[in-house]
C-alpha cells in the first residue's frame, strides 16, 4: 500500500494520473460501488424541487460568484 508521505512527494501530474488510475479501477465494476442511502434522499428532494418549479438554476458564472462570497 502507498503511504501518505509518498503521495505528498509526487508531482501534481503524478497525483492526477494516480487518481485517474484509481477511478478507472473503481468504475470498472459499477455494481461494487454502492451509494449511501442519504444520496438517494438528497436526489429525491432535488427532483421534487425541480418538479414543483421551486428549483433555482445558476449559470457557471453565477455559481462561481456565489461560492467566492462563501469563502470570505
Amino acid at each position: 500500500m502507498i503511504a501518505a508521505a509518498e503521495i505528498e512527494r509526487m508531482t501534481l501530474v503524478e497525483r492526477m494520473e494516480t487518481m485517474e488510475l484509481l477511478w478507472r479501477s473503481l468504475s470498472s465494476k459499477p455494481g461494487s460501488l454502492v451509494s449511501p442511502a442519504w444520496h438517494g434522499k438528497v436526489l429525491q428532494k432535488r427532483l421534487a424541487k425541480i418538479e414543483s418549479g421551486q428549483a433555482e438554476f445558476l449559470t457557471v458564472a453565477q455559481l462561481k460568484k456565489r461560492l467566492s462570497k462563501r469563502r470570505r
